[in-house]
């Protein structure tokens, strides 16, 4: 690390909603010197550059503005689109992290002399003799965001300030932003796709892009032909409502075949299994798909989806370079597209792309 670089000075991500800005008021309170960065993703949201202008105006830390639409069209968007087109159920945030907002980051502090980043995350860091540089989940399992920073490599962990990681609940943030007055305190939380506008469903969204959806055949697990689906990115694994067919009973989708063009029904049983398999691998400790020595074969509390509660398993690498993890209990509907992440103890160690 370029021991250059000032420790007191900060450039935070700041979106202009109230976790980023009482993270900012978090850090200036402990004398730190920060500055406000906001990532325009869609190129001239005006509403979004103004929202987070004016709490850093408010807060009284300098303001950057950067358009980084075509990076995020390039990586998060077409990786989004072709993820649903292909039947699978990706994470935008898990996918964005590492390629775009923490890149930028980085690089917007090494430009400023900053030796620290931080962001509104609901999580903590940690060093460890044996980690290394870690993320670890949040004081507040219900708003702990660890999942979605398993990307990470340690040498950006290790220069990530989360003032929000001890909070219990989102109101904590939202009082300190009324204490210091700030408008957007009360402020309703964004939509839970960011590039998404509210009144678009995901599905338009991916049609509007290019990709063409074409219908194809529900089937059963032994393949008899059921009824016809409206095309696979109208459906995830586990889903039961919306799917325009009726049988008596509640069926679920179970699997989906995009060479095939078919989604397969089941029963509520057919969603549970024990062993799940990734590709696209990282681990903190190696910055790669490589799997540390200490974890193979290891015993780890693994997460299936962002909502899971972590449970226990084994994991080991394939022959083939992908990652079997065997949970102790059957888990239910492990989603294609979707990360499972690895912990040892409270800290992430890893994960990769459910397969």
């Amino acid at each position: 690390m370029n021991e250059s670089l000032d420790r007191k000075k900060v450039i935070l991500g700041l979106s202009g909603g109230v976790d980023s800005t009482t993270a900012a008021l978090l850090l200036k309170e402990k004398g730190m010197e920060v500055t406000g960065l906001y990532f325009d993703v869609s190129s001239g949201n005006e509403e979004g550059r103004r929202a987070a202008e004016a709490a850093a105006d408010q807060i009284g830390i300098p303001f950057l503005y950067r358009n980084v639409h075509q990076l995020f069209q390039d990586t998060v968007i077409d990786n989004f689109c072709s993820e649903y087109a292909a039947g699978r159920t990706p994470n935008p945030c898990v996918f964005c992290n590492p390629t775009v907002k923490f890149k930028i980051l980085t690089q917007e502090a090494d430009r400023a002399g900053a030796f620290h980043i931080a962001t509104g995350h609901y999580a903590r860091t940690a060093y460890n003799a044996q980690l290394g540089w870690t993320v670890r989940r949040a004081a507040s399992e219900k708003k702990d965001q660890s999942y979605m920073l398993y990307r990470l490599p340690a040498e950006v962990i290790e220069r990530l300030l989360l003032p929000l990681a001890l909070m219990e609940h989102k109101e904590q943030a939202r009082e300190i932003a009324r204490q210091n007055h700030m408008n957007n305190a009360d402020l309703k939380d964004s939509q839970e796709i960011c590039f998404i506008a509210d009144d678009e469903n995901y599905a338009d969204y991916i049609k509007r892009h290019g990709y063409s959806i074409e219908e194809g055949d529900f089937i059963d697990k032994e393949g008899n032909v059921l009824g016809r689906h409206k095309g696979l990115i109208h459906y995830t694994i586990g889903q039961r409502k919306g799917l325009g067919i009726t049988f008596g009973k509640p069926v679920f989708v179970t699997a989906m075949d995009p060479a095939a063009n078919t989604v397969t029904l089941g029963d509520h049983e057919d969603l549970f299994s024990r062993e799940v398999i990734c590709s696209g691998s990282f681990f903190s400790m190696t910055g790669s798909s490589c799997m540390p020595e200490i974890l193979e074969g290891a015993r780890v509390m693994a997460k299936i989806r962002y909502a899971a509660r972590p449970a226990p398993a084994q994991i080991m690498t394939k022959p083939d370079g992908r990652i079997l993890t065997v949970f102790d209990e059957k888990q239910r509907a492990a989603t294609p597209g979707q990360s499972i992440v690895f912990y040892l103890d409270d800290c992430v160690v890893g994960g990769g792309f459910i397969e």
